[in-house]
């Protein structure tokens, strides 16, 4: 019988799991269906409902630089619904081929049912990111389109 996550423990296998890319293992900490949005997105990409769509959303492009990146400065609040976690991160590392460092925090609200991530509502500094991964240009020029 294997043992069922607990929310903090599904946490922490998603953030340590893209620290260290671990891309293929991710989408099983999901749901078959589930609701997954990025409300500081400011392109505004629709919600993540299933685990393909997850699967795909995970799927390593081999575009943009590599990034050397740990999960740090955790802390995982409890709600009063069992389910429920709230947890604050941020990934701190370099760009591997500038060497450039970075910070990026984040903030997850997560539901997770029986080991599962049902819901999650991640924010993030999608600028930051963009940057971080080479493609602030292409963010404005979204920006600009839209």
């Amino acid at each position: 019988m294997t043992q069922v996550l607990s929310p903090s423990e599904v946490f922490l296998a998603l953030v340590n799991g893209v620290a260290e890319g671990r891309w293929h293992e991710l989408p099983d900490l999901y749901a078959e269906q589930t609701h997954v949005v990025h409300p500081f997105d400011p392109l505004r990409a629709a919600a993540l409902r299933t685990r393909d769509e997850l699967r795909e959303h995970f799927r390593p492009t081999g575009e943009g630089p590599r990034l050397d990146r740990v999960a740090t400065n955790i802390t995982i609040h409890e709600t009063t619904d069992p389910e429920v976690i709230v947890a604050e991160f941020e990934y701190r590392g370099t760009v591997v081929e500038t060497g450039e460092p970075f910070a990026l925090p984040g903030v997850f609200v997560l539901r997770v049912r029986n080991g599962e991530i049902v819901s999650s509502r991640d924010y993030f500094d999608h600028v930051t990111a963009a940057r971080v991964r080479g493609r602030l240009d292409a963010l404005v020029e979204a920006l600009d389109r839209s």
